[in-house]
Protein backbone atom coordinates (compact mmCIF):
# COMPACT_ATOMS: atom_id res chain seq x y z
CA UNK A 1 0.00 0.00 0.00
CA UNK A 2 1.75 3.78 -0.79
CA UNK A 3 2.28 6.43 1.50
CA UNK A 4 -0.04 9.27 0.81
CA UNK A 5 2.15 11.62 2.40
CA UNK A 6 -1.35 14.19 2.67
CA UNK A 7 -1.16 17.31 4.36
CA UNK A 8 -4.29 19.11 5.05
CA UNK A 9 -5.18 22.82 4.83
CA UNK A 10 -8.52 23.28 5.75
CA UNK A 11 -8.12 27.08 4.97
CA UNK A 12 -7.00 26.89 1.17
CA UNK A 13 -10.11 27.77 -0.79
CA UNK A 14 -12.40 27.32 2.08
CA UNK A 15 -15.12 24.26 2.27
CA UNK A 16 -13.97 22.32 5.37
CA UNK A 17 -12.31 19.71 6.40
CA UNK A 18 -13.87 16.83 4.15
CA UNK A 19 -13.00 19.45 0.94
CA UNK A 20 -9.35 20.06 1.69
CA UNK A 21 -9.32 16.43 2.11
CA UNK A 22 -10.60 15.43 -1.36
CA UNK A 23 -8.16 18.08 -2.62
CA UNK A 24 -5.54 16.23 -0.99
CA UNK A 25 -6.71 13.19 -2.49
CA UNK A 26 -7.22 14.01 -5.93
CA UNK A 27 -3.71 15.74 -5.90
CA UNK A 28 -2.04 12.72 -4.62
CA UNK A 29 -3.86 10.53 -7.52
CA UNK A 30 -2.64 13.08 -9.99
CA UNK A 31 0.63 12.29 -8.97
CA UNK A 32 0.75 8.53 -9.14
CA UNK A 33 0.79 8.13 -5.06
CA UNK A 34 -0.57 5.19 -5.50
CA UNK A 35 -0.44 4.49 -9.09
CA UNK A 36 -3.41 3.24 -10.87
CA UNK A 37 -4.92 -0.21 -9.37
CA UNK A 38 -3.28 0.66 -6.83
CA UNK A 39 -4.83 0.51 -3.15
CA UNK A 40 -5.77 3.06 -0.66
CA UNK A 41 -5.77 3.00 3.01
CA UNK A 42 -9.26 1.86 5.00
CA UNK A 43 -11.59 4.60 6.11
CA UNK A 44 -10.37 4.04 9.79
CA UNK A 45 -7.21 3.52 8.96
CA UNK A 46 -6.61 6.82 7.34
CA UNK A 47 -8.81 8.45 9.66
CA UNK A 48 -6.79 7.50 12.30
CA UNK A 49 -3.51 8.41 10.45
CA UNK A 50 -4.80 11.86 10.00
CA UNK A 51 -6.50 12.85 13.40
CA UNK A 52 -9.89 13.26 11.93
CA UNK A 53 -13.55 11.47 12.06
CA UNK A 54 -13.77 8.38 9.58
CA UNK A 55 -17.11 10.19 8.46
CA UNK A 56 -14.81 12.74 6.87
CA UNK A 57 -12.96 9.91 4.74
CA UNK A 58 -15.62 8.29 3.69
CA UNK A 59 -17.09 11.34 2.31
CA UNK A 60 -13.76 12.48 0.61
CA UNK A 61 -13.37 8.87 -1.08
CA UNK A 62 -17.02 8.71 -2.21
CA UNK A 63 -16.63 11.88 -3.97
CA UNK A 64 -13.36 10.50 -5.77
CA UNK A 65 -15.33 7.68 -6.22
CA UNK A 66 -17.77 9.73 -8.03
CA UNK A 67 -15.16 11.89 -10.10
CA UNK A 68 -13.93 8.37 -11.28
CA UNK A 69 -10.70 9.17 -9.78
CA UNK A 70 -10.82 6.11 -7.54
CA UNK A 71 -13.43 2.99 -7.46
CA UNK A 72 -14.46 0.83 -4.50
CA UNK A 73 -15.98 -2.34 -4.00
CA UNK A 74 -16.98 -4.39 -0.85
CA UNK A 75 -14.76 -6.73 -0.11
CA UNK A 76 -11.98 -5.42 -2.06
CA UNK A 77 -11.57 -2.23 -0.55
CA UNK A 78 -10.73 1.75 -2.05
CA UNK A 79 -8.32 1.44 -4.83
CA UNK A 80 -7.03 4.03 -8.14
CA UNK A 81 -8.91 3.63 -11.17
CA UNK A 82 -7.25 2.44 -14.03
CA UNK A 83 -6.47 4.48 -16.57
CA UNK A 84 -5.65 7.36 -14.38
CA UNK A 85 -2.34 8.91 -15.46
CA UNK A 86 0.33 10.70 -13.35
CA UNK A 87 0.12 14.50 -14.40
CA UNK A 88 3.36 15.47 -16.12
CA UNK A 89 5.82 17.33 -13.88
CA UNK A 90 5.72 21.16 -15.27
CA UNK A 91 8.74 22.08 -17.20
CA UNK A 92 11.48 24.07 -15.60
CA UNK A 93 12.78 27.21 -17.24
CA UNK A 94 16.07 26.68 -19.33
CA UNK A 95 18.83 28.79 -17.07
CA UNK A 96 20.09 29.54 -21.08
CA UNK A 97 17.37 30.92 -22.27
CA UNK A 98 17.33 34.82 -21.19
CA UNK A 99 14.15 36.58 -19.88
CA UNK A 100 12.28 38.77 -22.42
CA UNK A 101 12.96 42.12 -21.28
CA UNK A 102 12.25 43.80 -24.72
CA UNK A 103 8.72 42.48 -26.47
CA UNK A 104 8.32 43.82 -30.04
CA UNK A 105 5.69 40.96 -30.67
CA UNK A 106 3.35 42.59 -33.45
CA UNK A 107 -0.08 42.41 -32.94
CA UNK A 108 -0.70 43.65 -29.10
CA UNK A 109 -1.87 46.88 -27.94
CA UNK A 110 -0.62 48.65 -24.46
CA UNK A 111 -2.55 46.67 -22.36
CA UNK A 112 -1.65 49.01 -19.66
CA UNK A 113 -3.87 51.67 -21.50
CA UNK A 114 -6.76 50.07 -21.30
CA UNK A 115 -9.51 52.84 -20.19
CA UNK A 116 -10.36 50.86 -16.25
CA UNK A 117 -12.47 53.54 -15.26
CA UNK A 118 -14.10 54.25 -18.36
CA UNK A 119 -15.07 50.78 -18.73
CA UNK A 120 -16.50 50.44 -15.68
CA UNK A 121 -18.89 53.52 -15.54
CA UNK A 122 -20.02 52.18 -18.78
CA UNK A 123 -20.78 49.11 -17.26
CA UNK A 124 -22.15 50.23 -14.17
CA UNK A 125 -24.39 52.86 -16.08
CA UNK A 126 -25.44 50.19 -18.29
CA UNK A 127 -26.23 48.35 -15.60
CA UNK A 128 -28.31 50.40 -13.89
CA UNK A 129 -30.82 50.96 -17.08
CA UNK A 130 -30.42 47.79 -18.25
CA UNK A 131 -34.08 45.96 -18.72
CA UNK A 132 -33.91 42.24 -16.80
CA UNK A 133 -34.35 40.69 -20.23
CA UNK A 134 -31.47 41.96 -21.20
CA UNK A 135 -29.49 39.05 -19.29
CA UNK A 136 -31.25 36.34 -20.83
CA UNK A 137 -30.72 34.49 -24.03
CA UNK A 138 -30.96 37.52 -26.64
CA UNK A 139 -30.87 37.82 -30.48
CA UNK A 140 -27.56 35.58 -31.05
CA UNK A 141 -26.66 38.42 -33.44
CA UNK A 142 -26.36 40.63 -30.76
CA UNK A 143 -27.93 43.41 -28.67
CA UNK A 144 -29.82 46.05 -30.53
CA UNK A 145 -28.25 48.58 -28.65
CA UNK A 146 -25.07 47.67 -29.64
CA UNK A 147 -25.72 47.03 -33.18
CA UNK A 148 -27.37 50.10 -34.11
CA UNK A 149 -24.39 52.14 -32.24
CA UNK A 150 -22.16 50.09 -34.07
CA UNK A 151 -23.72 51.08 -37.78
CA UNK A 152 -23.57 54.30 -36.43
CA UNK A 153 -20.18 54.13 -35.68
CA UNK A 154 -18.39 52.31 -38.58
CA UNK A 155 -20.65 54.90 -40.85
CA UNK A 156 -18.83 57.88 -39.16
CA UNK A 157 -15.55 56.45 -38.77
CA UNK A 158 -15.11 54.29 -41.30
CA UNK A 159 -17.36 55.35 -43.98
CA UNK A 160 -19.05 51.86 -43.69
CA UNK A 161 -22.83 51.66 -45.34
CA UNK A 162 -24.14 49.84 -42.94
CA UNK A 163 -27.85 49.54 -41.18
CA UNK A 164 -28.22 47.93 -37.90
CA UNK A 165 -29.55 44.74 -39.55
CA UNK A 166 -26.54 44.02 -41.14
CA UNK A 167 -24.60 44.16 -38.28
CA UNK A 168 -23.54 41.08 -36.44
CA UNK A 169 -21.80 41.18 -32.79
CA UNK A 170 -19.17 38.45 -32.93
CA UNK A 171 -16.22 37.01 -30.43
CA UNK A 172 -13.53 39.15 -32.27
CA UNK A 173 -12.35 38.79 -35.72
CA UNK A 174 -11.33 35.04 -35.75
CA UNK A 175 -14.90 34.36 -34.91
CA UNK A 176 -16.02 36.45 -37.72
CA UNK A 177 -13.68 34.76 -39.97
CA UNK A 178 -14.46 31.34 -38.62
CA UNK A 179 -18.16 31.96 -39.58
CA UNK A 180 -17.67 33.61 -42.95
CA UNK A 181 -15.07 30.38 -44.00
CA UNK A 182 -18.26 28.06 -42.19
CA UNK A 183 -20.37 29.42 -44.72
CA UNK A 184 -18.12 29.70 -48.03
CA UNK A 185 -17.61 25.95 -47.29
CA UNK A 186 -21.23 25.15 -46.99
CA UNK A 187 -22.10 26.87 -50.36
CA UNK A 188 -18.98 24.87 -52.90
CA UNK A 189 -15.92 26.66 -51.95
CA UNK A 190 -12.55 25.01 -51.23
CA UNK A 191 -9.74 27.68 -51.92
CA UNK A 192 -9.51 31.15 -50.79
CA UNK A 193 -7.17 34.14 -52.13
CA UNK A 194 -5.14 35.84 -49.12
CA UNK A 195 -2.73 38.62 -49.07
CA UNK A 196 1.45 37.13 -50.06
CA UNK A 197 2.98 37.60 -46.71
CA UNK A 198 -0.11 37.74 -44.59
CA UNK A 199 -0.74 36.86 -40.95
CA UNK A 200 0.20 33.02 -40.09
CA UNK A 201 -2.45 32.88 -37.56
CA UNK A 202 -5.05 33.63 -40.54
CA UNK A 203 -3.57 31.04 -42.15
CA UNK A 204 -4.09 28.26 -39.90
CA UNK A 205 -7.45 29.71 -38.79
CA UNK A 206 -8.59 29.02 -42.54
CA UNK A 207 -7.20 25.63 -42.91
CA UNK A 208 -8.38 24.28 -39.66
CA UNK A 209 -12.22 25.86 -41.19
CA UNK A 210 -11.75 23.20 -44.00
CA UNK A 211 -10.64 25.78 -46.95
CA UNK A 212 -7.33 26.46 -48.30
CA UNK A 213 -5.57 29.45 -48.91
CA UNK A 214 -4.04 31.09 -52.02
CA UNK A 215 -1.34 33.23 -51.93
CA UNK A 216 -1.55 36.58 -54.26
CA UNK A 217 1.26 38.41 -53.76
CA UNK A 218 1.36 42.37 -52.19
CA UNK A 219 3.28 44.99 -53.98
CA UNK A 220 3.26 48.44 -52.87
CA UNK A 221 0.31 48.95 -54.13
CA UNK A 222 -1.54 46.29 -52.16
CA UNK A 223 -2.70 43.13 -53.17
CA UNK A 224 -2.30 42.25 -57.23
CA UNK A 225 -5.84 42.17 -58.38
CA UNK A 226 -4.61 41.02 -61.74
CA UNK A 227 -2.25 37.89 -59.77
CA UNK A 228 -5.82 36.92 -57.88
CA UNK A 229 -7.96 36.61 -60.72
CA UNK A 230 -5.39 34.42 -62.01
CA UNK A 231 -5.96 31.80 -59.07
CA UNK A 232 -10.01 30.70 -59.85
CA UNK A 233 -10.69 31.49 -56.20
CA UNK A 234 -14.19 32.89 -55.50
CA UNK A 235 -13.35 34.65 -52.50
CA UNK A 236 -10.42 36.89 -51.05
CA UNK A 237 -9.46 38.02 -47.81
CA UNK A 238 -7.93 41.38 -47.43
CA UNK A 239 -6.51 44.05 -45.23
CA UNK A 240 -6.89 46.97 -47.59
CA UNK A 241 -6.79 50.35 -44.75
CA UNK A 242 -2.88 48.56 -43.49
CA UNK A 243 -2.08 45.33 -44.74
CA UNK A 244 -0.18 42.87 -42.55
CA UNK A 245 2.82 42.90 -42.00
CA UNK A 246 4.13 45.23 -45.01
CA UNK A 247 1.96 47.87 -43.68
CA UNK A 248 0.81 49.35 -47.25
CA UNK A 249 -2.52 50.58 -48.15
CA UNK A 250 -4.69 49.18 -50.98
CA UNK A 251 -4.07 51.72 -54.26
CA UNK A 252 -7.16 53.16 -55.29
CA UNK A 253 -7.06 51.99 -58.36
CA UNK A 254 -6.79 48.50 -56.99
CA UNK A 255 -9.83 48.97 -54.64
CA UNK A 256 -11.82 49.40 -57.89
CA UNK A 257 -10.44 46.54 -59.42
CA UNK A 258 -11.14 44.27 -56.92
CA UNK A 259 -14.66 45.30 -56.50
CA UNK A 260 -14.88 45.21 -60.44
CA UNK A 261 -13.63 41.63 -60.15
CA UNK A 262 -15.88 40.64 -57.39
CA UNK A 263 -18.94 41.75 -59.23
CA UNK A 264 -17.90 39.84 -62.37
CA UNK A 265 -16.90 37.01 -60.78
CA UNK A 266 -19.75 36.78 -57.79
CA UNK A 267 -16.76 36.69 -55.54
CA UNK A 268 -16.96 37.42 -51.90
CA UNK A 269 -14.46 39.84 -50.63
CA UNK A 270 -14.12 39.06 -46.90
CA UNK A 271 -12.50 42.74 -45.21
CA UNK A 272 -10.22 42.80 -42.11
CA UNK A 273 -10.45 46.05 -40.88
CA UNK A 274 -7.96 45.23 -37.81
CA UNK A 275 -6.43 48.73 -36.92
CA UNK A 276 -7.58 50.83 -39.33
CA UNK A 277 -8.26 53.52 -36.05
CA UNK A 278 -4.52 54.16 -36.40
CA UNK A 279 -3.39 56.33 -38.70
CA UNK A 280 -0.80 58.97 -37.52
CA UNK A 281 -0.22 61.22 -41.31
CA UNK A 282 -3.46 61.63 -42.18
CA UNK A 283 -7.04 60.21 -42.20
CA UNK A 284 -7.41 56.37 -42.66
CA UNK A 285 -9.12 55.66 -45.82
CA UNK A 286 -12.49 54.70 -45.67
CA UNK A 287 -13.80 51.10 -45.52
CA UNK A 288 -13.83 48.51 -48.72
CA UNK A 289 -17.56 47.72 -47.92
CA UNK A 290 -18.44 51.24 -48.25
CA UNK A 291 -17.79 50.81 -52.09
CA UNK A 292 -19.67 47.66 -52.24
CA UNK A 293 -21.62 46.75 -49.49
CA UNK A 294 -23.55 43.90 -51.09
CA UNK A 295 -20.31 42.20 -51.97
CA UNK A 296 -17.59 42.89 -49.22
CA UNK A 297 -17.91 40.87 -45.73
CA UNK A 298 -16.81 43.75 -43.25
CA UNK A 299 -15.03 42.56 -39.93
CA UNK A 300 -13.49 44.32 -37.11
CA UNK A 301 -13.14 43.73 -32.93
CA UNK A 302 -11.56 45.84 -29.94
CA UNK A 303 -8.39 43.84 -30.33
CA UNK A 304 -6.44 46.50 -31.11
CA UNK A 305 -8.54 49.44 -30.34
CA UNK A 306 -8.96 48.44 -26.77
CA UNK A 307 -8.04 44.89 -25.91
CA UNK A 308 -8.03 41.13 -27.46
CA UNK A 309 -9.10 39.97 -24.00
CA UNK A 310 -12.43 41.31 -24.69
CA UNK A 311 -13.26 39.22 -27.35
CA UNK A 312 -16.00 41.55 -29.03
CA UNK A 313 -16.28 42.49 -32.77
CA UNK A 314 -18.80 42.73 -35.45
CA UNK A 315 -19.04 41.70 -38.92
CA UNK A 316 -20.73 43.91 -41.37
CA UNK A 317 -22.31 41.65 -43.82
CA UNK A 318 -24.98 41.85 -47.58
CA UNK A 319 -28.12 41.66 -46.80
CA UNK A 320 -28.52 37.96 -48.18
CA UNK A 321 -26.13 36.65 -45.97
CA UNK A 322 -27.42 38.60 -42.53
CA UNK A 323 -29.81 35.18 -41.75
CA UNK A 324 -27.59 32.48 -42.56
CA UNK A 325 -24.47 34.09 -40.38
CA UNK A 326 -26.90 34.45 -37.75
CA UNK A 327 -27.72 30.79 -37.72
CA UNK A 328 -24.53 30.12 -37.55
CA UNK A 329 -23.93 32.23 -34.66
CA UNK A 330 -26.78 31.07 -33.08
CA UNK A 331 -25.24 27.65 -33.23
CA UNK A 332 -21.74 28.76 -32.31
CA UNK A 333 -22.40 30.09 -28.70
CA UNK A 334 -25.46 31.41 -28.46
CA UNK A 335 -24.32 34.48 -28.63
CA UNK A 336 -21.36 37.39 -26.99
CA UNK A 337 -21.79 38.29 -23.30
CA UNK A 338 -24.90 40.65 -22.60
CA UNK A 339 -22.67 42.31 -20.20
CA UNK A 340 -20.15 43.54 -22.68
CA UNK A 341 -22.28 44.19 -25.10
CA UNK A 342 -23.83 46.58 -23.29
CA UNK A 343 -20.92 48.24 -21.48
CA UNK A 344 -19.30 49.20 -24.93
CA UNK A 345 -22.67 50.37 -26.25
CA UNK A 346 -22.42 52.78 -23.76
CA UNK A 347 -18.89 53.44 -23.91
CA UNK A 348 -19.78 54.56 -27.94
CA UNK A 349 -22.65 56.36 -27.13
CA UNK A 350 -21.16 58.69 -24.50
CA UNK A 351 -18.10 59.13 -26.25
CA UNK A 352 -15.27 57.33 -24.45
CA UNK A 353 -14.69 55.08 -27.11
CA UNK A 354 -13.45 57.70 -29.14
CA UNK A 355 -12.05 59.81 -26.08
CA UNK A 356 -9.79 56.47 -25.38
CA UNK A 357 -8.67 56.53 -29.37
CA UNK A 358 -7.53 60.38 -29.31
CA UNK A 359 -5.18 59.17 -26.05
CA UNK A 360 -3.51 55.96 -27.31
CA UNK A 361 -3.45 57.09 -30.98
CA UNK A 362 -0.84 60.03 -30.01
CA UNK A 363 0.93 57.19 -27.71
CA UNK A 364 1.44 55.30 -30.36
CA UNK A 365 2.14 57.83 -32.99
CA UNK A 366 5.27 59.09 -30.54
CA UNK A 367 6.32 55.40 -30.11
CA UNK A 368 6.06 54.37 -33.64
CA UNK A 369 8.43 57.73 -34.41
CA UNK A 370 10.77 56.73 -31.59
CA UNK A 371 11.72 53.11 -32.59
CA UNK A 372 11.79 54.03 -36.62
CA UNK A 373 14.39 57.28 -35.59
CA UNK A 374 16.03 54.44 -33.54
CA UNK A 375 16.22 52.08 -36.50
CA UNK A 376 17.81 54.74 -38.47
CA UNK A 377 20.26 55.72 -36.51
CA UNK A 378 21.38 51.71 -35.57
CA UNK A 379 20.47 50.63 -38.59
CA UNK A 380 20.82 52.61 -41.23
CA UNK A 381 21.45 49.65 -43.74
CA UNK A 382 17.83 48.42 -43.24
CA UNK A 383 14.65 49.76 -44.37
CA UNK A 384 11.37 50.47 -42.68
CA UNK A 385 8.54 50.03 -44.64
CA UNK A 386 4.60 50.52 -45.30
CA UNK A 387 2.54 53.81 -43.99
CA UNK A 388 2.47 55.55 -40.63
CA UNK A 389 -0.15 53.88 -39.09
CA UNK A 390 -1.08 50.58 -36.92
CA UNK A 391 0.73 48.69 -33.95
CA UNK A 392 3.67 47.45 -36.07
CA UNK A 393 6.13 48.47 -38.74
CA UNK A 394 7.69 45.88 -41.57
CA UNK A 395 11.64 46.42 -41.35
CA UNK A 396 13.92 44.96 -44.24
CA UNK A 397 17.22 44.03 -42.80
CA UNK A 398 20.37 44.66 -44.15
CA UNK A 399 21.51 42.28 -47.27
CA UNK A 400 23.29 39.38 -46.24
CA UNK A 401 21.39 38.42 -43.05
CA UNK A 402 19.53 35.76 -41.63
CA UNK A 403 16.38 36.25 -40.53
CA UNK A 404 16.77 32.87 -38.03
CA UNK A 405 20.37 33.67 -37.49
CA UNK A 406 18.73 38.05 -36.49
CA UNK A 407 15.78 36.47 -34.30
CA UNK A 408 18.46 33.72 -32.19
CA UNK A 409 20.61 36.58 -31.46
CA UNK A 410 18.29 39.01 -30.67
CA UNK A 411 16.91 36.31 -28.21
CA UNK A 412 20.12 35.76 -26.50
CA UNK A 413 19.82 39.97 -25.28
CA UNK A 414 16.06 39.70 -24.33
CA UNK A 415 14.88 40.91 -27.33
CA UNK A 416 11.91 38.97 -29.13
CA UNK A 417 11.10 40.00 -33.18
CA UNK A 418 9.16 38.40 -35.50
CA UNK A 419 10.87 36.95 -38.78
CA UNK A 420 8.67 37.76 -41.61
CA UNK A 421 9.41 33.94 -43.31
CA UNK A 422 6.24 32.35 -41.22
CA UNK A 423 3.96 34.90 -43.21
CA UNK A 424 5.08 33.82 -46.64
CA UNK A 425 3.26 31.29 -48.65
CA UNK A 426 4.84 31.66 -51.73
CA UNK A 427 9.05 31.43 -52.52
CA UNK A 428 11.11 33.42 -50.03
CA UNK A 429 11.85 37.53 -50.25
CA UNK A 430 14.63 39.21 -48.65
CA UNK A 431 14.85 38.89 -45.06
CA UNK A 432 12.77 41.07 -42.70
CA UNK A 433 11.12 41.71 -39.32
CA UNK A 434 7.88 42.82 -38.13
CA UNK A 435 8.48 44.92 -35.09
CA UNK A 436 5.39 45.91 -32.27
CA UNK A 437 6.22 48.81 -30.80
CA UNK A 438 2.90 49.62 -29.07
CA UNK A 439 3.68 47.93 -25.36
CA UNK A 440 7.04 49.35 -24.98
CA UNK A 441 7.91 53.16 -24.02
CA UNK A 442 9.99 55.15 -26.03
CA UNK A 443 12.94 54.74 -24.34
CA UNK A 444 12.86 51.22 -24.00
CA UNK A 445 11.89 51.38 -27.88
CA UNK A 446 15.73 52.76 -28.32
CA UNK A 447 17.51 50.45 -26.70
CA UNK A 448 15.41 47.77 -27.84
CA UNK A 449 16.64 48.89 -31.89
CA UNK A 450 20.47 49.38 -30.09
CA UNK A 451 20.40 45.63 -29.11
CA UNK A 452 18.80 44.17 -32.48
CA UNK A 453 21.81 46.18 -34.49
CA UNK A 454 23.84 44.43 -32.31
CA UNK A 455 22.57 41.09 -33.02
CA UNK A 456 22.44 41.96 -36.92
CA UNK A 457 26.13 42.36 -36.77
CA UNK A 458 26.87 38.98 -34.46
CA UNK A 459 24.40 37.58 -36.99
CA UNK A 460 26.79 38.73 -39.71
CA UNK A 461 30.23 38.00 -38.18
CA UNK A 462 29.06 34.40 -38.64
CA UNK A 463 27.84 34.21 -42.35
Amino acid sequence: MAELLIVLDPSADGGGLTAALTRALREAVRQGRPPAGGRLPSTRALARDLGVSRGTVVEAYAQLVAEGYLVSARGAGTRVADGIAPSPPAAAPSADTPAVRYDLKPGTPDLSAFPRAAWQAALRRALAAAEHTALGYGDPAGHPGLRAELAAYLGRVRAAAAAPGQVVVVGGVAQGLALAVRRLVRHGHRTIAVEDPGSPGTLGLLRSHGIEPVGVPVDAHGLDVGALAATGARAVLVTPAHQYPTGVVLAPERRAALVAWARRTGAVVIEDDYDAEFRYDREPVGCLQGLAPDLVVHLGSLSKSLAPGLRLGWAVLPEPMVGEFRTDKQYADLGCSALDQLAFARLLADGGHDRHLRAVRARYRSRRDALAAALAEHLPGAAVRGVAAGLHLYLDLPAGCSEEAVVAAAAARGLRVEPVAPTRLAAPVPPALVLGYAGLPERALVRAAALLAEAVAESRQHL
